[in-house]
C-alpha cells in the first residue's frame, strides 16, 4: 500500500475549507515579504532602518525579517559600529 503525502491536509482543507482569516494573514505577510525584500535589493538595512522604510513597528519588522532568516531569503550580515544592531542582506 502506498502512502500518499498530504493526505490528511488535502482532507481536511477540502471538507472545511481555508478560513478567511488564514488568506488575508498569508496575503498580508507576501505583501510585507515583497516590502521587505524590495528594500533590502538597495542596500544592507538594519531592523530601525527597515522599520522606518517600511513604517512598522521595529517588533513588527523583526518577526517577519527573521521568518525571511529562517527560510534562507535573507542573510544576517555585520554588526554596525555601534554594537547595536545586526544589518541583513538578501540571499544570492
Amino acid at each position: 500500500m502506498e502512502i500518499e503525502i498530504g493526505k490528511t491536509t488535502k482532507y481536511l482543507r477540502d471538507k472545511q475549507g481555508v478560513p478567511d482569516s488564514a488568506k488575508e494573514k498569508l496575503k498580508e505577510f507576501n505583501q510585507i515579504k515583497k516590502a521587505i525584500v524590495e528594500a533590502l535589493k538597495e542596500h544592507e538595512m538594519t531592523i530601525p532602518q527597515l522599520a522606518e522604510k517600511l513604517q512598522m513597528s521595529k517588533p513588527d519588522v523583526a518577526y517577519h525579517l527573521l521568518t525571511l532568516v529562517k527560510y534562507g531569503v535573507v542573510a544576517i550580515g555585520e554588526i554596525d559600529d555601534m554594537d547595536e544592531y545586526f544589518s541583513y542582506k538578501l540571499v544570492k
